[in-house]
């Protein structure tokens, strides 16, 4: 759709149990001119027996995207389209009817507004209530997302809205040259950090990053994920998606030890200075199993990069 104000995209990997909602919510969009496109990335479930049924929607495309990646996928749903704007929502979320409206209106106030991104509330499984061992910060890796009431200017990278509801303007991912495919998931990798890394960008060349509590949306939680060894093993790919960063951002070196070796000694004192505590000493002891993953990347960049200058 040539005239679209916003393209909504999918980037969905195997995960046919969730994407129709999240293709109905876009579909109910309201107050805006928008087109919507499914980037399938590599699956091998019935994704595209999902997305059949809707095809016949004039808002809607479907597109094949044979290689892995995340950030590959979301690569390509910007160049397949010509809006102005690109949001981009989880194929397991469900936006609300007005999500799409609320971040035109946003780019259409803020000329420098180059990332915005709302609200994030949880879906818990049926049947299914919180662990104790959850604490809020892990309700986070679960994709939950609340920076209050109120519209919110964000200068500090960590506070960078959720990749599933996740919007940037055109102009400046192409400023930029796109997603860095070394970040963002890769099919059972959980490589993340490519929303902190654009932030920064966007920050150092004097763009603007907005929360928008208004833009909401809701994340399906699947049961497989209420399990303490998939927390384990989110936080060890998180330590390497922030090696990765400071990789492509020139930060290396023997430093990164040092940083890695104190966070994760600080991370093991906390879980167990807090043993009466739950969901606190599960919460450190994540953190520091995350700072394992990163002092292992960390030790082969610079052991790499100790045999290339001996060379």
């Amino acid at each position: 759709m040539s005239n679209a104000q916003i393209a909504a995209i999918i980037c969905t990997h195997n995960r046919d149990r969730y994407l129709g909602d999240a293709i109905k919510s876009l579909l109910a969009q309201e107050g805006v001119i928008y087109e919507v496109l499914i980037v399938d990335n590599g699956s091998t479930d019935g994704t595209k027996e999902v997305v059949e049924p809707f095809l016949s929607n004039t808002h809607l495309r479907y597109v094949y995207e044979p290689i892995l990646g995340l950030s590959v996928a979301r690569n390509r749903g910007a160049k397949e389209t010509t809006a102005p704007i690109l949001a981009y929502l989880d194929d397991d979320a469900i936006a609300s009817p007005h999500w799409l409206k609320v971040l035109v209106d946003a780019y259409e106030r803020k000329e420098k507004l180059a990332i915005a991104g709302g609200k994030v509330t949880l879906i818990w499984p049926d049947h299914m209530t919180p662990p104790a061992w959850i604490s809020q910060e892990l309700a986070g890796g679960l994709g939950a997302y609340d920076l209050g009431e109120e519209e919110v200017s964000i200068t500090n990278p960590q506070l960078t809205p959720r990749g599933l509801n996740y919007s940037l303007r055109r102009s400046f991912l192409e400023k930029i040259g796109g997603f860095d495919a070394n970040l963002g998931r890769v099919g059972q990798k959980l490589l993340s950090n490519e929303e902190l890394f654009m932030t920064e960008l966007a920050l150092n060349q004097g763009w603007e990053v907005a929360y928008l509590p208004d833009a909401l949306v809701a994340h399906n939680v699947a049961p497989e994920r209420l399990q303490r060894s998939w927390f384990l093993r989110r936080s060890w790919w998180q330590g390497v998606s922030e090696c990765y960063r400071e990789e492509i951002a020139g930060r290396t070196g023997i430093n990164q030890l040092g940083r890695g070796g104190e966070r994760l000694l600080r991370g093991l004192y906390k879980s167990v200075k807090y043993l009466g505590k739950p969901a606190q000493s599960f919460d450190n002891l994540v953190y520091a199993y995350g700072q394992i993953g990163y002092l292992k990347e960390a030790l082969q960049l610079f052991f790499k990069s100790s045999n290339s200058s001996t060379k």
